[in-house]
């Protein structure tokens, strides 16, 4: 079990498109979307000149070092770094909704120290802030009380809501129970859901929602229990709202949706977005919004969404743990970003130990930025640019992603690595440090069918100036493709990357299916500028 709030201190949802990419190198074929009014670079439409090969193998021992980059962490996100507040106060017990109401547009709302219990989604009018310099919390459950022994377990009836449908992929396939959004807690813990009354136990709960009757497998006795019950905390498309030094916490959100949902122009500063169910964050038609200096952490499905948002930037923020509840971690929408039909900047951000994708841009983004950012320990790829273009990915850490093991995790290039670029246009890969992940950077080329600009290729890639450390393992770095998605001679482009390996004859690189040394990857007109050093 895991701390959700230390309860001794005094202190509707956006949507992200449901997608999954296969994991073999079948076609799919993603919906028709429209295209985003983001101004960006066209893609070159001449191929990329190749590299003459030249010998540069070196044998020496290294230490490979990260660069000097400004990103967050632990210690300096969250709302103490929120700043003074001065306006309406909401005290706990209010209703904050209704307070907002009363008040005009560009009110500023202090929330004072304490739990404040949101059953009614609050709906901020343009240019309102939303803020507390005590740490105040939102939560979206309710006390449970009333339990009674049943067998080996505690039972209450009465408090959940009618049977729902299912929605989202669950690492689980078969117990299918990520998708069920009421979370529990005792004293705070996190409890595991299971799937039904023979596998309780200490520290799990099971739902019968037809009999409308949820079990412990925990003595309730003299313990704070409580059960995620308000779907959304804030939401609304008005413009130019902040959210600044709340604590929001467990939110029964929808999978694919947001506890804090950002119109444009929000400005989301030094908050701390833990164990709500699904989307800590997300940003829906939120054109030039700021995420900022926030603690994202622990929530069920994913840390943040963006969804045809334009020029949005991310930076400084501290994303970690999330995936608490089940949902599957090599290929659907969880771990800690995940961007579809938007823009912006991800920068300075610490992305560590997710339980998915560490940062994913996927279906028709359009000159996203990813720049440094320290990116520790995810479960799948470290950084995924899929089925987009005008990316730039540069000055990132990269280290210790892709070592899930659940069903579709592997360690072929087909399953991902450090920084994986999957059938876009127009990407560079420059001057990051990717080491020890499952793979390097990894390039794919699949049949993914069309979008707003055509048929999604693979093309105009320029990997260049990386330190690339394999030294373990089956890690490589190089390019595969499926029958049906070829890539044009000069299309891919790797040049002056500096190579870390185990052995200079180590196979660490595979060119479309053939396994290579660093001496026939250069022969296979690949990086003729590399170093390659045996660690």
């Amino acid at each position: 079990m895991a701390k959700s709030r230390d309860l001794g201190d005094p202190v509707s949802s956006g949507v992200l498109p449901s997608h999954r990419t296969s994991q073999t190198p079948a076609a799919t074929v993603p919906p028709e979307v429209t295209a985003t009014s983001v101004p960006s670079k066209q893609p070159a439409s001449t191929p990329s000149s190749r590299p003459t090969p030249t010998t540069a193998t070196t044998t020496t021992t290294i230490t490979t070092k990260a660069p000097t980059v400004p990103t967050a962490n632990e210690a300096d996100a969250g709302p103490a770094f929120a700043g003074p507040c001065s306006g309406v106060v909401i005290k706990p017990g209010q209703n904050a909704q209704s307070i907002v109401n009363s008040k005009p547009a560009g009110t500023t709302f202090c929330f004072a120290a304490g739990v404040h219990r949101i059953t009614e989604t609050i709906r901020p009018k343009a240019g309102t802030t939303l803020a507390s310099a005590e740490r105040a919390v939102l939560t979206g459950s309710v006390p449970l009380t009333g339990w009674a022994k049943s067998g080996s377990a505690w039972v209450v009836r009465g408090a959940l809501p009618a049977a729902y449908g299912a929605n989202g992929q669950c690492e689980d396939n078969k117990a299918n129970i990520c998708h069920l959004r009421e979370q529990l807690f005792v004293d705070g813990d996190h409890l595991t859901r299971v799937a039904s009354l023979p596998a309780l136990k200490a520290g799990t709960f099971y739902a019968d929602y037809a009999a409308n009757a949820i079990y412990l497998g925990t003595n309730p006795a003299g313990r704070v229990v409580e059960m995620s019950k308000t779907r959304t905390a804030i939401e609304s498309g008005a413009t130019g709202v902040v959210v600044r030094g709340l604590t929001i916490e467990h939110f029964a959100s929808a999978p694919q949706a947001g506890a804090l949902v950002s119109g444009p122009g929000w400005k989301v500063i030094a908050n701390d977005v833990r164990w709500n169910h699904a989307v800590g964050v997300m940003l829906v038609k939120a054109n030039n919004s700021r995420v900022e200096k926030n603690l994202i952490r622990n929530n069920g499905q994913l840390g943040l969404g963006q969804y045809a948002s334009a020029a949005a930037t991310v930076t400084r923020n501290v994303i970690t743990g999330n995936n608490t509840d089940g949902f599957w971690i090599a290929d659907w929408e969880s771990g800690g970003i995940k961007s579809t039909r938007s823009s912006g900047t991800v920068s300075g951000n610490l992305i560590k130990a997710n339980k998915g994708v560490g940062i994913w841009a996927d279906v028709a983004d359009d000159g996203r930025v990813i720049s440094s950012n320290s990116i520790i320990g995810n479960a799948a790829d470290g950084i995924r640019y899929e089925i987009s273009r005008n990316g730039t990915i540069e000055d990132n850490t990269v280290t210790g992603n892709g070592f899930g093991t659940g069903r579709g995790s592997g360690t072929s290039l087909w399953d991902g690595g450090g920084v994986n670029i999957n059938t876009s246009t127009n990407v560079t890969v420059r001057n990051n440090v990717v080491a020890g992940n499952v793979n390097g950077v990894t390039i794919q080329a699949r049949t993914r069918g069309t979008g707003p600009w055509g048929t999604y290729l693979l093309r105009d890639i320029q990997v260049t100036g990386n330190t690339i450390e394999m030294t373990g393992g089956s890690q490589a770095t190089g390019m595969v493709k499926n029958s049906g998605a070829e890539v044009p001679a000069g299309e891919v482009v790797f040049s002056g990357n500096k190579y870390v390996l185990d052995a200079l004859g180590a196979r660490r690189f595979a060119r479309f299916g053939t396994k290579l040394t660093a001496a026939g990857w250069q022969q296979a007109g690949l990086d003729a500028l590399g170093k390659f050093l045996a660690n």
